[in-house]
């Protein structure tokens, strides 16, 4: 029985693989972070799994999962105490300065280009409509199917959104983060380099929790020991100390001249010991938008 759960939850996640870059794309954008996007996606993912045995029959996918996703990204900021609704009643004074914005594809490049946190700025709506409009490429009525407005209120929310998002970039400085790795964190990445996987199950404390993402969780010093395994099989692997969303995180490179890491992993540290780490190699669409602080290692 076993076996037949874990054949059907493999297949379905190889007939959403396709979507699953975009859906991240979105997700990221709608929650402001990297990481809680892919949250939203693994829990927009298994929505649709258990949903599945309940349908007739089955929607088009691409179009159903995005608005699973819409949903979850929205109930995620429901659960933060973001605001998430607002009003369309003025929607009709601005639609038609939609069709005329002489700046529109300039926009677009802003929107593809933001900082995946600059899209927080924008209301919920508005920001749903940029993302889909300027990132992912959707038609106005696609849109508006998605969202479940009309056209005149989806281009009005279009038209808003690019212009609050653009006032805050235009608002947005570059600060230097102050931020410096944690000795724990550099210990870690040091032993890693040298090979010592020994040192490392040293650093792992009793209830330390993996979550391999996308394909399988640990917990205990035993069971997550085992992960260093595939380190000690593999060929080059460097690992290099960095923040990631402000979370200390490594980023690891699989070649000596590589410039942007093949994938990182989340480290958290309590008095010295590794206590978790969430480790996103499975899901390499996550680096088209991430941005990483690094330290020398």
């Amino acid at each position: 029985m076993l076996g037949s759960l874990e054949r059907s939850r493999r297949d379905f996640l190889a007939l959403v693989e396709q979507v699953r870059p975009d859906l991240h794309r979105y997700c990221a954008r709608m929650t402001g972070s990297i990481t809680d996007g892919e949250d939203v996606v693994q829990d927009t993912l298994a929505h649709a799994y258990y949903r599945l045995p309940e349908l007739v029959e089955i929607p088009p996918l691409r179009p159903w999962l995005f608005r699973i996703a819409h949903n979850r990204a929205i109930d995620f900021h429901r659960r933060a105490a973001y605001r998430t609704t607002e009003s369309l009643d003025d929607a009709a004074d601005v639609a038609d300065a939609f069709e005329r914005e002489p700046e529109q594809q300039l926009m677009k490049g802003q929107a593809v280009n933001a900082a995946v946190s600059a899209f927080l700025a924008l209301r919920p709506t508005q920001r749903a409509c940029v993302i889909l409009a300027d990132v992912l490429e959707f038609t106005t009525e696609e849109m508006a199917e998605h969202l479940g407005l009309s056209i005149a209120a989806t281009k009005a929310a279009l038209h808003r959104g690019r212009v609050a998002l653009r006032e805050r970039i235009a608002e947005a400085g570059i600060v230097a983060s102050a931020a410096r790795p944690s000795a724990a964190l550099l210990r870690y990445a040091a032993l890693f380099n040298a090979h010592d996987w020994d040192g490392i199950r040293g650093m792992l404390a009793d209830d330390v929790r993996l979550d391999l993402v996308s394909r399988r969780q640990a917990a205990g010093a035993a069971d997550v020991g085992v992960y260093f395994s595939n380190y000690e099989r593999a060929g080059y692997w460097r690992a290099q100390p960095a923040l990631m969303e402000g979370r200390e995180a490594v980023a690891f490179f699989d070649a000596v001249d590589a410039i942007r890491p093949r994938y990182f992993a989340l480290i958290g540290f309590a008095a010295g010991q590794v206590r978790s780490i969430r480790d996103y190699r499975h899901v390499p669409y996550i680096g088209r938008d991430l941005e990483l602080e690094l330290f020398a290692a």
